[in-house]
Protein backbone atom coordinates (compact mmCIF):
# COMPACT_ATOMS: atom_id res chain seq x y z
CA UNK A 1 0.00 0.00 0.00
CA UNK A 2 1.29 3.28 -1.36
CA UNK A 3 0.71 6.34 1.75
CA UNK A 4 1.72 9.77 1.80
CA UNK A 5 1.62 12.15 4.88
CA UNK A 6 1.89 15.74 4.56
CA UNK A 7 2.41 17.94 7.81
CA UNK A 8 5.41 19.44 9.31
CA UNK A 9 8.25 17.84 11.85
CA UNK A 10 6.40 20.30 14.70
CA UNK A 11 3.34 19.19 14.57
CA UNK A 12 2.02 16.82 17.27
CA UNK A 13 -0.89 14.92 14.99
CA UNK A 14 1.58 14.30 12.59
CA UNK A 15 3.99 12.69 15.08
CA UNK A 16 1.38 10.85 16.45
CA UNK A 17 -0.29 9.46 13.02
CA UNK A 18 4.06 8.70 12.42
CA UNK A 19 4.18 6.78 15.38
CA UNK A 20 1.09 4.92 14.71
CA UNK A 21 2.23 4.04 11.01
CA UNK A 22 5.83 3.21 12.45
CA UNK A 23 4.69 0.70 15.47
CA UNK A 24 2.64 -0.88 12.71
CA UNK A 25 5.66 -1.53 10.36
CA UNK A 26 3.49 0.80 7.41
CA UNK A 27 5.81 2.10 5.10
CA UNK A 28 4.84 5.44 3.90
CA UNK A 29 6.32 8.68 2.38
CA UNK A 30 6.40 12.17 4.44
CA UNK A 31 6.01 15.81 2.70
CA UNK A 32 7.43 18.59 4.93
CA UNK A 33 4.88 21.40 3.51
CA UNK A 34 7.18 24.10 5.08
CA UNK A 35 9.77 22.91 2.36
CA UNK A 36 7.48 22.07 0.01
CA UNK A 37 5.48 24.50 -1.92
CA UNK A 38 3.91 21.88 -3.90
CA UNK A 39 3.02 19.85 -0.83
CA UNK A 40 1.54 23.07 0.76
CA UNK A 41 -0.80 23.09 -2.47
CA UNK A 42 -2.34 19.27 -2.01
CA UNK A 43 -3.23 20.42 1.94
CA UNK A 44 -5.08 23.42 1.34
CA UNK A 45 -6.71 21.54 -2.03
CA UNK A 46 -7.47 18.56 0.44
CA UNK A 47 -8.97 21.01 2.77
CA UNK A 48 -10.82 22.89 0.57
CA UNK A 49 -9.07 25.97 1.44
CA UNK A 50 -7.73 25.02 4.99
CA UNK A 51 -4.86 23.79 6.20
CA UNK A 52 -5.32 21.01 8.62
CA UNK A 53 -2.55 18.66 8.83
CA UNK A 54 -1.55 15.74 8.68
CA UNK A 55 -3.42 14.70 5.37
CA UNK A 56 -2.63 11.44 4.26
CA UNK A 57 -3.20 9.97 0.71
CA UNK A 58 -3.47 6.22 0.03
CA UNK A 59 -3.03 4.54 -3.30
CA UNK A 60 -6.82 4.20 -3.27
CA UNK A 61 -6.98 7.44 -3.34
CA UNK A 62 -8.76 8.29 -0.64
CA UNK A 63 -7.50 10.83 2.22
CA UNK A 64 -7.75 11.15 5.69
CA UNK A 65 -7.48 14.71 7.42
CA UNK A 66 -5.82 14.94 10.69
CA UNK A 67 -7.24 11.27 11.81
CA UNK A 68 -7.32 9.60 14.94
CA UNK A 69 -5.40 6.62 15.37
CA UNK A 70 -8.96 4.75 15.30
CA UNK A 71 -9.55 6.09 12.08
CA UNK A 72 -6.20 5.45 10.59
CA UNK A 73 -6.91 1.60 12.05
CA UNK A 74 -9.99 1.60 10.31
CA UNK A 75 -8.60 2.61 7.06
CA UNK A 76 -5.61 0.07 7.30
CA UNK A 77 -8.10 -2.53 8.46
CA UNK A 78 -6.76 -2.98 11.61
CA UNK A 79 -9.01 -4.94 13.76
CA UNK A 80 -9.39 -3.11 17.15
CA UNK A 81 -12.28 -4.87 18.64
CA UNK A 82 -13.38 -7.83 19.17
CA UNK A 83 -17.59 -8.57 19.00
CA UNK A 84 -16.86 -11.51 22.24
CA UNK A 85 -16.29 -10.13 25.24
CA UNK A 86 -15.24 -13.46 27.24
CA UNK A 87 -12.48 -15.16 26.37
CA UNK A 88 -10.60 -18.60 28.32
CA UNK A 89 -7.44 -16.52 28.35
CA UNK A 90 -6.69 -13.00 27.61
CA UNK A 91 -3.31 -12.00 26.54
CA UNK A 92 -1.76 -8.70 26.77
CA UNK A 93 1.28 -8.07 24.35
CA UNK A 94 1.56 -9.58 20.92
CA UNK A 95 6.00 -10.26 21.14
CA UNK A 96 7.09 -13.68 21.28
CA UNK A 97 5.88 -14.42 24.30
CA UNK A 98 2.86 -13.29 24.06
CA UNK A 99 1.88 -15.14 20.64
CA UNK A 100 3.50 -18.23 21.92
CA UNK A 101 2.27 -18.71 24.98
CA UNK A 102 -1.50 -17.80 22.86
CA UNK A 103 -0.98 -20.20 20.06
CA UNK A 104 -0.08 -23.02 23.15
CA UNK A 105 -3.40 -22.26 24.85
CA UNK A 106 -5.47 -21.83 21.72
CA UNK A 107 -4.23 -25.26 20.53
CA UNK A 108 -5.18 -26.48 24.05
CA UNK A 109 -8.70 -25.57 22.63
CA UNK A 110 -8.79 -22.50 25.07
CA UNK A 111 -10.66 -19.30 23.83
CA UNK A 112 -7.71 -17.29 23.26
CA UNK A 113 -7.88 -13.35 23.00
CA UNK A 114 -4.49 -11.39 22.04
CA UNK A 115 -4.69 -7.25 22.31
CA UNK A 116 -1.80 -5.17 21.72
CA UNK A 117 -1.43 -1.46 21.01
CA UNK A 118 1.16 -1.14 18.80
CA UNK A 119 1.73 -4.09 15.73
CA UNK A 120 1.51 -7.93 16.22
CA UNK A 121 5.53 -9.02 17.04
CA UNK A 122 6.70 -6.47 19.84
CA UNK A 123 10.35 -5.19 19.83
CA UNK A 124 11.12 -8.47 17.90
CA UNK A 125 8.99 -7.77 15.16
CA UNK A 126 10.78 -3.85 14.59
CA UNK A 127 14.03 -5.19 15.04
CA UNK A 128 16.20 -5.60 11.90
CA UNK A 129 17.44 -8.68 12.28
CA UNK A 130 17.87 -11.96 14.83
CA UNK A 131 21.31 -13.74 14.44
CA UNK A 132 20.60 -16.22 17.57
CA UNK A 133 17.06 -17.55 16.93
CA UNK A 134 16.78 -21.08 17.14
CA UNK A 135 15.97 -22.41 13.26
CA UNK A 136 17.03 -19.46 11.21
CA UNK A 137 20.92 -20.36 9.98
CA UNK A 138 21.33 -17.58 8.09
CA UNK A 139 19.40 -15.48 10.69
CA UNK A 140 15.78 -13.66 10.17
CA UNK A 141 14.27 -10.25 9.32
CA UNK A 142 12.10 -9.53 13.57
CA UNK A 143 9.04 -8.44 10.41
CA UNK A 144 9.48 -12.07 8.95
CA UNK A 145 9.35 -14.05 12.26
CA UNK A 146 6.89 -11.48 13.68
CA UNK A 147 4.37 -12.67 10.39
CA UNK A 148 5.24 -16.23 10.75
CA UNK A 149 4.82 -16.17 14.26
CA UNK A 150 1.12 -14.27 13.48
CA UNK A 151 0.09 -16.64 10.76
CA UNK A 152 0.90 -19.53 13.13
CA UNK A 153 -1.17 -18.16 16.16
CA UNK A 154 -4.27 -17.17 13.66
CA UNK A 155 -4.34 -20.77 12.46
CA UNK A 156 -4.70 -22.08 15.88
CA UNK A 157 -7.96 -19.82 15.97
CA UNK A 158 -6.42 -16.86 18.61
CA UNK A 159 -8.07 -13.60 18.59
CA UNK A 160 -5.77 -10.86 17.79
CA UNK A 161 -6.85 -6.97 18.20
CA UNK A 162 -4.07 -4.66 17.06
CA UNK A 163 -4.02 -0.32 17.51
CA UNK A 164 -5.66 -1.13 21.27
CA UNK A 165 -3.81 0.07 24.30
CA UNK A 166 -5.19 -1.96 27.35
CA UNK A 167 -5.37 0.89 30.24
CA UNK A 168 -6.38 -1.35 33.23
CA UNK A 169 -5.61 -4.91 34.60
CA UNK A 170 -8.30 -6.32 37.35
CA UNK A 171 -9.06 -9.14 39.29
CA UNK A 172 -12.85 -9.62 40.11
CA UNK A 173 -14.01 -13.33 41.28
CA UNK A 174 -13.70 -15.07 39.39
CA UNK A 175 -12.60 -13.19 36.31
CA UNK A 176 -9.09 -11.50 35.12
CA UNK A 177 -10.28 -8.56 33.47
CA UNK A 178 -8.70 -6.00 30.84
CA UNK A 179 -10.06 -2.61 29.92
CA UNK A 180 -9.47 -0.70 26.87
CA UNK A 181 -8.54 2.59 25.82
CA UNK A 182 -12.05 2.42 24.10
CA UNK A 183 -13.91 1.31 26.77
CA UNK A 184 -14.48 -2.45 26.20
CA UNK A 185 -14.14 -4.73 28.50
CA UNK A 186 -13.00 -8.03 28.13
CA UNK A 187 -12.90 -10.92 30.62
CA UNK A 188 -11.16 -14.49 30.73
CA UNK A 189 -10.88 -16.86 33.45
CA UNK A 190 -6.94 -16.36 32.98
CA UNK A 191 -4.93 -13.26 32.36
CA UNK A 192 -1.23 -13.62 30.60
CA UNK A 193 0.97 -10.30 30.51
CA UNK A 194 3.53 -10.23 27.74
CA UNK A 195 3.78 -5.47 27.84
CA UNK A 196 7.28 -6.20 27.03
CA UNK A 197 9.70 -3.22 27.40
CA UNK A 198 10.33 0.08 25.63
CA UNK A 199 13.47 2.09 24.61
CA UNK A 200 14.49 4.44 27.65
CA UNK A 201 14.74 8.04 26.87
CA UNK A 202 17.76 10.24 28.12
CA UNK A 203 15.76 12.80 29.43
CA UNK A 204 18.36 15.27 28.57
CA UNK A 205 16.74 19.24 26.95
CA UNK A 206 15.06 18.95 23.59
CA UNK A 207 14.83 15.33 23.38
CA UNK A 208 10.51 15.36 23.82
CA UNK A 209 10.53 18.42 21.58
CA UNK A 210 11.92 16.71 18.56
CA UNK A 211 10.47 13.33 18.58
CA UNK A 212 9.67 12.44 15.07
CA UNK A 213 11.15 15.28 14.08
CA UNK A 214 14.86 14.08 14.03
CA UNK A 215 14.83 11.79 17.13
CA UNK A 216 13.97 8.57 16.63
CA UNK A 217 13.91 5.17 18.68
CA UNK A 218 13.26 3.01 16.05
CA UNK A 219 15.93 2.56 13.17
CA UNK A 220 13.51 0.13 11.12
CA UNK A 221 10.78 2.30 10.79
CA UNK A 222 12.60 5.83 10.31
CA UNK A 223 15.85 4.75 8.93
CA UNK A 224 14.94 4.95 5.30
CA UNK A 225 14.11 8.58 5.97
CA UNK A 226 18.16 9.16 6.22
CA UNK A 227 19.39 7.98 3.21
CA UNK A 228 22.37 9.51 2.15
CA UNK A 229 22.72 11.81 4.90
CA UNK A 230 24.51 11.48 8.55
CA UNK A 231 23.14 10.13 11.41
CA UNK A 232 24.06 9.55 15.23
CA UNK A 233 23.29 6.92 17.15
CA UNK A 234 23.30 7.11 21.48
CA UNK A 235 24.35 4.29 23.34
CA UNK A 236 27.14 1.45 23.40
CA UNK A 237 25.06 -1.88 23.69
CA UNK A 238 23.61 -4.43 21.13
CA UNK A 239 20.46 -2.66 20.13
CA UNK A 240 23.01 0.57 19.26
CA UNK A 241 25.05 -1.14 17.40
CA UNK A 242 23.16 -3.62 15.29
CA UNK A 243 20.62 -0.45 14.71
CA UNK A 244 23.68 1.45 13.51
CA UNK A 245 24.86 -1.46 10.75
CA UNK A 246 21.01 -0.87 9.40
CA UNK A 247 21.33 2.32 9.28
CA UNK A 248 24.24 2.41 7.58
CA UNK A 249 22.42 0.88 4.69
CA UNK A 250 20.99 4.31 3.94
CA UNK A 251 23.06 6.68 5.87
CA UNK A 252 25.98 8.45 4.22
CA UNK A 253 27.69 8.14 7.66
CA UNK A 254 26.69 6.56 11.12
CA UNK A 255 28.83 8.04 14.02
CA UNK A 256 27.92 6.30 17.05
CA UNK A 257 28.47 7.61 20.79
CA UNK A 258 28.36 5.73 24.02
CA UNK A 259 29.35 6.72 27.46
CA UNK A 260 31.69 3.97 28.24
CA UNK A 261 35.12 3.18 27.21
CA UNK A 262 33.88 0.63 24.48
CA UNK A 263 30.76 -0.62 23.16
CA UNK A 264 29.05 -3.19 25.83
CA UNK A 265 27.92 -5.01 22.81
CA UNK A 266 28.77 -8.86 21.56
CA UNK A 267 32.04 -9.43 20.08
CA UNK A 268 30.64 -10.75 16.84
CA UNK A 269 28.18 -7.47 16.75
CA UNK A 270 31.39 -4.98 17.79
CA UNK A 271 33.13 -7.06 14.95
CA UNK A 272 30.29 -6.62 12.38
CA UNK A 273 30.56 -2.98 13.68
CA UNK A 274 33.94 -2.54 12.68
CA UNK A 275 34.15 -4.02 9.41
CA UNK A 276 31.41 -1.53 8.13
CA UNK A 277 33.55 1.90 6.45
CA UNK A 278 30.47 3.98 7.31
CA UNK A 279 30.31 3.53 10.66
CA UNK A 280 32.31 5.68 13.00
CA UNK A 281 32.44 4.91 17.30
CA UNK A 282 33.31 7.86 19.71
CA UNK A 283 33.61 6.54 23.38
CA UNK A 284 33.29 8.39 26.52
CA UNK A 285 31.24 10.92 24.80
CA UNK A 286 27.50 11.57 25.88
CA UNK A 287 24.52 13.96 24.75
CA UNK A 288 23.41 16.89 26.89
CA UNK A 289 21.19 18.97 24.54
CA UNK A 290 19.01 18.73 21.29
CA UNK A 291 18.02 22.07 20.06
CA UNK A 292 17.20 23.35 16.36
CA UNK A 293 13.62 25.16 15.24
CA UNK A 294 11.03 23.62 13.96
CA UNK A 295 13.31 20.24 13.80
CA UNK A 296 16.65 18.71 15.42
CA UNK A 297 19.48 20.99 13.74
CA UNK A 298 22.33 20.65 16.84
CA UNK A 299 23.29 18.40 19.29
CA UNK A 300 25.21 19.08 21.99
CA UNK A 301 28.03 16.29 22.77
CA UNK A 302 30.51 16.26 26.70
CA UNK A 303 33.71 14.41 26.72
CA UNK A 304 33.05 12.43 30.31
CA UNK A 305 36.49 12.85 31.17
CA UNK A 306 36.95 16.16 30.34
CA UNK A 307 34.26 17.75 30.27
CA UNK A 308 35.23 19.94 27.05
CA UNK A 309 31.61 20.30 24.82
CA UNK A 310 31.35 20.44 21.30
CA UNK A 311 28.03 20.92 18.84
CA UNK A 312 27.34 18.59 16.05
CA UNK A 313 24.98 18.69 13.27
CA UNK A 314 23.40 15.20 12.14
CA UNK A 315 20.68 14.70 10.17
CA UNK A 316 18.98 12.38 12.33
CA UNK A 317 19.60 10.74 15.67
CA UNK A 318 18.82 7.72 16.87
CA UNK A 319 18.45 6.90 20.82
CA UNK A 320 19.45 3.10 21.85
CA UNK A 321 20.12 3.44 25.89
CA UNK A 322 18.27 0.59 27.54
CA UNK A 323 14.63 -0.50 28.39
CA UNK A 324 11.70 -0.04 30.73
CA UNK A 325 8.86 -2.72 31.56
CA UNK A 326 5.53 -1.45 29.91
CA UNK A 327 4.27 -1.85 33.35
CA UNK A 328 2.52 1.47 34.77
CA UNK A 329 -0.57 0.21 34.23
CA UNK A 330 -0.01 -3.00 36.69
CA UNK A 331 1.56 -0.73 39.83
CA UNK A 332 -0.93 -2.25 42.87
CA UNK A 333 -2.09 -4.48 41.08
CA UNK A 334 0.50 -7.55 40.96
CA UNK A 335 3.99 -6.45 42.63
CA UNK A 336 6.62 -5.59 40.80
CA UNK A 337 10.31 -5.39 41.36
CA UNK A 338 12.55 -2.10 42.36
CA UNK A 339 12.88 -1.56 38.47
CA UNK A 340 9.14 -2.10 37.42
CA UNK A 341 9.40 -5.39 36.12
CA UNK A 342 6.51 -8.12 36.88
CA UNK A 343 7.51 -10.54 40.02
CA UNK A 344 6.14 -14.09 39.13
CA UNK A 345 7.15 -17.44 41.04
CA UNK A 346 8.48 -20.60 39.03
CA UNK A 347 4.90 -20.87 37.37
CA UNK A 348 4.92 -17.43 35.90
CA UNK A 349 1.81 -16.53 38.00
CA UNK A 350 1.95 -13.45 39.79
CA UNK A 351 1.04 -12.28 42.99
CA UNK A 352 -2.51 -12.18 41.81
CA UNK A 353 -3.64 -15.89 41.34
CA UNK A 354 -4.70 -15.98 37.54
CA UNK A 355 -2.79 -13.20 36.11
CA UNK A 356 0.58 -14.90 34.83
CA UNK A 357 3.10 -12.81 33.23
CA UNK A 358 6.12 -13.53 30.77
CA UNK A 359 8.52 -12.18 28.27
CA UNK A 360 10.95 -9.15 28.91
CA UNK A 361 8.54 -7.59 31.20
CA UNK A 362 9.47 -10.33 33.47
CA UNK A 363 11.68 -9.57 36.56
CA UNK A 364 14.57 -12.14 35.94
CA UNK A 365 14.00 -12.14 32.26
CA UNK A 366 17.01 -12.32 29.83
CA UNK A 367 15.47 -10.00 27.10
CA UNK A 368 15.96 -12.50 24.21
CA UNK A 369 13.63 -13.17 22.06
CA UNK A 370 13.48 -17.31 22.40
CA UNK A 371 13.71 -17.15 25.78
CA UNK A 372 10.51 -14.64 25.95
CA UNK A 373 8.86 -17.81 23.40
CA UNK A 374 9.95 -20.34 26.07
CA UNK A 375 8.53 -18.62 28.71
CA UNK A 376 5.09 -17.79 26.90
CA UNK A 377 5.41 -21.71 26.33
CA UNK A 378 5.91 -22.33 29.65
CA UNK A 379 2.82 -19.42 30.92
CA UNK A 380 0.61 -21.37 28.97
CA UNK A 381 1.74 -24.93 30.37
CA UNK A 382 1.28 -23.22 33.64
CA UNK A 383 -2.28 -21.29 32.76
CA UNK A 384 -3.86 -24.35 31.47
CA UNK A 385 -3.98 -26.25 35.19
CA UNK A 386 -4.87 -23.32 36.53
Amino acid sequence: MAITMYGTYWCGDCKRAKQFLGNHRIRYDFIDIDADPAGASTVEKANKGGMSIPVIEFDDGSVLIEPSNAELAEQLGVVSRDEHRFHDVTVVGSGPAGLTAALYTAREGLSTLVIESGAVGGQAGITERLDNYPGFPEGVGGEELADRMHEQAKRFGVEILQAQEVVKVSADEPYRIAKTADGSVYQSHALLLAVGTQYRRLDIPGETDFIGAGVHFCATCDGPFYRDLDVLVIGGGNSAAEESIFLARFAKKVTIVTRGDDLSASRVVREKVAKSPKIEVLTGIEPVEFSGASRLEHVTLRNRHSGDTRVIEPAGVFVFVGISPNTELLRGVVDLDERGFVITDQAMQTTVPGIFAAGDCRSGSTKQAASAAGEGASAALAIRPY
